[in-house]
């Protein structure tokens, strides 16, 4: 179902960020993925993806920072979406891992460098340390910003406006107010999320999942296979090993005992069970994102 061009004439987003715009009304929302290197022109091409936001994937992928602000402003030059956004939302993880608070306070400089790209969020991988999780939020954050319990001071420094400020079309001063975790802040642009994705996370699922300024989390199948020493133990839920099981079900547990999102994958034959199950964000394709959007009565276009 493609929304007609008059449709995406009259859409006026409420927001920047479109994933949090559709999280907010209670839509589930659905990704695609780019590789961390991926340019202008790439980013060009994927302005008018099916997907609700783009994983930009720099774990593994390379780690360039001026590819990612490149990809960002192919994005604008092939936009707007045809929900009416600027752009796209992207998402990024992070060759930067939730192991511990002092590895994370380290390496914070990495989560800001890549959010002076413009990019709408970050993905934090092996989510382990309830502290480390806290340090990242407080990196995504301004010094100023309203203090939040059980938070440190924010990390973001003056200066740091104007790039994304450009990206997201706002002033600086704009975009230092829209510049903060939701739902943390109601008005907040920035979606950060949790792979929960080793046995070690996965022993502090609910209390990494409870660190205000989270706004989703996965149990990332594949890393949590090879933590559990089952490598082959994941695939479509009625396929998993227990002890797979076992820890899909208590991070799903967690982020609704949070309520956070949680993400899994999606396919055509079981979208509609998995949103009735909980899940809020779905990787697998166009075709099961269209058929999930259809179920939830998505009225925004795609």
């Amino acid at each position: 179902m493609l929304a007609s061009p008059l449709a995406a004439q009259n859409t006026k987003p409420k927001r920047i960020n479109k994933a949090i715009e559709l999280l907010a009304q209670g839509q589930p929302i659905y990704y695609t993925g780019a590789r961390g290197g991926a340019g202008y022109d790439e980013g060009k091409k994927m302005a008018q993806t099916w997907a609700d936001y783009i994983n930009y994937e720099m774990e593994h992928g390379q780690l360039d920072f001026s590819a990612l602000r490149n990809f960002m402003r192919g994005l604008i030059d092939g936009g707007p979406t045809k929900s009416g956004h600027r752009t796209p939302a992207v998402i990024a993880t992070l060759p930067v891992l939730g192991v511990s608070k002092a590895h994370m306070e380290a390496n914070f400089w990495v989560v800001q460098q890549a959010l002076l790209t413009g990019i709408h969020g970050i993905l934090l991988c092996h989510a382990r340390d309830p502290e480390a999780i806290r340090t990242f939020v407080a990196a995504c954050r301004y010094v100023d910003s309203k203090p939040v319990a059980g938070l440190p001071e924010g990390m973001l420094g003056n200066g740091s406006q104007g790039s994304p400020a450009e990206i997201w079309g706002l002033t600086a001063a704009e975009y230092k107010k829209r510049a903060d975790p939701w739902p943390l802040n109601p008005d907040g642009e920035f979606l950060l999320g949790l792979k929960v994705e080793d046995k070690y996370a996965l022993a502090n699922a609910e209390k990494v999942t409870s660190v205000p300024g989270i706004g989703f989390a996965e149990w990332g199948p594949g890393d949590m296979g090879l933590s559990l020493r089952l490598p082959d133990g994941h695939g479509a839920n009625d396929q998993l090993h227990p002890d797979m099981a076992g820890a899909r079900s208590r991070v799903l547990k967690a982020c609704k005992a949070s309520k956070i999102a949680f993400l899994n994958t999606v396919r055509p034959n079981d979208v509609e069970a998995m949103i009735k199950e909980g899940v809020m964000i779905g990787s697998g394709g166009q075709e099961a994102a269209e058929k999930g959007r259809r179920f939830t009565k998505r009225t925004m276009p795609w």
